[in-house]
């Protein structure tokens, strides 16, 4: 965590010093002016940590009004950044143009004040547009045909919601617009593929009434995230599972007789020495908890793998059907999502893997940090397996 803190602060305080560098290039402030600034800059820096120790103090409203703006903040930072740098590439090269050449190409590089205000402009608009762009939730539907569904059966229909981060930020109002969208659809089973709880955990027992609301006939199933061991793993445990949901930590269950499910616990757990001892090999590879059986067939039921992070497990391909995901929220901002992609190259949607395993990548229904959500909308997934001849 130490090592974390000071790669972060290093990180992040450094793109406050480039825009520092920027904003005074452009408007020529004095010392007071850039006094003041800094002060912010320093403040807004540390707001995620004090955001931290406010609510493990209980100050609830304090921290709730710190995470708005120093998350708002960020994005906003992290957007300026990204649109500034572009344009000093243009300028690098510019100059190595005319290093090369021999010429003057001065008359193309913008001013100090247009390389300051453009991409402030733009930082600006982007942040207000992802503001509503985190709550447009979108329903994202995948079918799947299979013979592995029996005909008697016919179809069902899974529902699968992911990162919500429940907390400060993320409250009741977000959430019952998901589980309306989860309703309207009348999901035969319920999965949650982790991060259900931020790191700061949510007090509110308005959002575990209305996650006990929604009860459909096959059950609720979730699996930990890398945030439930960040928000202390036994307080969310206990809050996910008065939700209603069963949370799978290295376990298969056979669900009414048609499909097996399977979770397995986030990689954090290793961090924290709570990891299950089951690899996904061996997890898969033994039988299903039993069930009441509503088919009375004896052949291999459709298995769904629950897996927080997206990463396909080789030695597993061929034991599972279906793996549900999530964790990499698309990038949430644009262009974070370029840097996800390079630590996870299933960063959302379907994906055919081999041995006949298939994977679903959502790009989350919540947000994590900054409330805003640009070029990668949150969604919640609805899945339809249907039965299919070979």
């Amino acid at each position: 965590m130490i090592v974390f803190l000071l790669v972060f602060i290093t990180l992040y305080g450094g793109m406050h010093a480039y825009l520092f560098f920027k904003a005074r290039a452009a408007l020529e402030f004095g010392l007071t002016t850039g006094l003041g600034l800094a002060l912010f800059m320093l403040l807004m820096i540390l707001a995620p940590i004090l955001v931290h120790i406010l609510e493990r103090q209980n100050w609830e409203s304090a921290a709730r009004s710190l995470a708005y703006v120093g998350y708002i903040w960020m994005a906003l930072l992290f957007l300026f950044f990204s649109s500034s740098l572009l344009l000093d590439v243009h300028r690098l090269l510019l100059h190595l143009l005319a290093l090369l050449s021999q010429k003057d190409f001065s008359n193309f590089s913008p001013a100090a004040s247009v390389r300051f205000f453009a991409p402030a402009l733009v930082a600006a608009l982007a942040t207000i547009y992802g503001l509503f762009e985190a709550g447009s939730i979108r329903v994202e539907k995948l079918t799947i045909r299979t013979p592995e569904i029996p005909a008697e059966v016919g179809s069902l229909r899974i529902a699968q919601i992911s990162d919500l981060h429940l907390g400060l930020i993320v409250r009741q109002t977000r959430l019952e617009k998901i589980l309306n969208l989860v309703e309207q659809a009348h999901p035969d089973i319920l999965v949650s593929t982790g991060d259900l709880v931020d790191g700061e955990i949510c007090h509110d027992e308005a959002v575990v009434e209305l996650l006990q609301a929604v009860n459909p006939r096959f059950g609720k199933y979730a699996v930990t995230g890398n945030h439930e061991f960040y928000a202390g793993l036994d307080r969310a445990l206990k809050r996910t599972e008065k939700a209603g949901f069963r949370v799978l930590r290295g376990e298969r269950i056979d669900v009414a007789g048609v499909l097996s499910i399977a979770g397995v616990d986030d990689p954090e757990a290793r961090s924290f020495r709570r990891e299950a001892g089951l690899s996904e090999k061996q997890l898969l590879s033994q039988d299903a908890e039993p069930a009441p059986d509503l088919s009375g067939r004896k052949q291999r039921k459709f298995t769904i793998l629950l897996k927080h992070r997206p990463v396909a497990d080789s030695s597993a391909l061929g034991l599972f059907d279906l793996q549900l995901s999530g964790h990499t929220h698309k990038g949430q901002i644009y262009p974070f999502t370029l840097l996800s992609l390079l630590f996870y190259p299933f960063d959302a949607g379907f994906f055919p893997l081999a041995k006949g395993s298939r994977l679903y990548v959502s790009r989350g229904s919540g947000t994590w940090g900054p409330p805003i959500r640009f070029l990668a909308p949150p969604e919640v997934t609805m899945i339809e397996l249907m039965h299919a001849e070979l």
